[in-house]
């Protein structure tokens, strides 16, 4: 999945770089996935220029008119939503799926709800309109999965997990301490001014801590640089509480930047190959749902 944020400016002609490097990578059906709290029309003309698989979109208002010029061209709509209310809306105008994100989830978090109580009321919602809902937030392992089945998910989006493995771009030290810390924080510290109103879920490190009390009118706008990365090419410097999390090119004090991770951290034992998380997630849940559940629903 390529993620466009577009906040600094739309980027049509980067992005349909992107979409064709990524074709050049696999022969499998990938999506594009747009966060409409940022500039986005140009971005989203590009993805249906393209005729990626899915549009997946989130942060903002998934409506008809982009799901029938999605349609038009082939391509599938798939919103991520925080709430009822929000699916019912993208439900009304004719999605092709649903993701469902708790507010287990790492980084920012829409809604306000537990998954456990929300995703069934979704799939309920849903019923008989042949489209699958997809379950999201603080899922890592095969019993997160196997749970989100029998809330009635047809499948799971992981991202925390795939923060901690090997092909991950996230800075090293990101990904050992995906596996040091066992806690997480909700919080709107960081990125106040680039994205405001928009909370985050992350680890709870010694900087967050020491800083969770922040007042509500300071932000990272007056603060200091505390290092620098290259994001989409481009050298950006990161200002303390700007809320941009360290990749493999980030130097400077990564001990104080934003590092987002869902619930599930105190999970995560290792870093793996990609394909391994997922081979272990497939047959661990076979596991449970044909010896384990099997056994104690005949004994």
């Amino acid at each position: 999945m390529v993620i466009v944020r577009g906040s600094q400016g739309e980027a049509p002609d980067y992005l349909k770089e992107l979409i064709r490097k990524t074709r050049t990578l696999t022969d499998k059906p990938f999506g594009v996935g747009v966060v409409l709290a940022f500039p986005h029309k140009e971005n989203i003309r590009a993805i249906l220029d393209e005729k990626v698989a899915v549009l997946q979109l989130s942060w903002g208002e998934c409506t008809s008119d982009i799901v029938l010029e999605a349609h038009k061209v082939g391509v599938k709509v798939v919103p991520q939503v925080g709430s009822f209310e929000e699916a019912k809306k993208a439900a009304d105008v004719g999605v092709d799926a649903i993701i469902v994100q708790g507010r287990e989830a790492g980084g920012h978090v829409i809604g306000q709800g537990a998954l456990i109580s929300l995703l069934p009321r979704v799939v309920e919602l849903v019923q008989g309109r042949d489209i699958p809902v997809i379950a999201a937030g603080g899922i890592v392992d095969e019993r997160g999965y196997v749970a989100s089945l029998a809330l009635g998910a047809r499948g799971i989006a992981m991202g925390t997990r795939f923060l901690a493995t090997d092909e991950s771009y996230a800075h090293p030290a990101y990904k050992q301490k995906l596996i040091k810390f066992d806690e997480t924080e909700y919080t709107d510290i960081f990125g106040r001014a680039r994205w405001p109103g928009a909370p985050q879920r992350v680890l709870r490190t010694p900087f967050l801590v020491e800083w969770r009390t922040l007042p509500s009118d300071e932000n990272e706008t007056n603060q200091p640089t505390i290092g620098h990365s290259t994001i989409h090419g481009m050298e950006k410097e990161i200002r303390r509480f700007a809320g941009t999390v360290p990749n493999l090119t980030t130097s400077g004090d990564v001990e104080s930047m934003a590092m987002y991770a869902g619930e599930g951290i105190g999970l995560i034992k290792d870093i793996l190959p990609a394909g391994e998380v997922i081979r272990r997630i497939v047959e661990g849940a076979k596991h449970l749902i044909n010896q384990q559940f099997a056994c104690d629903m005949q004994a």
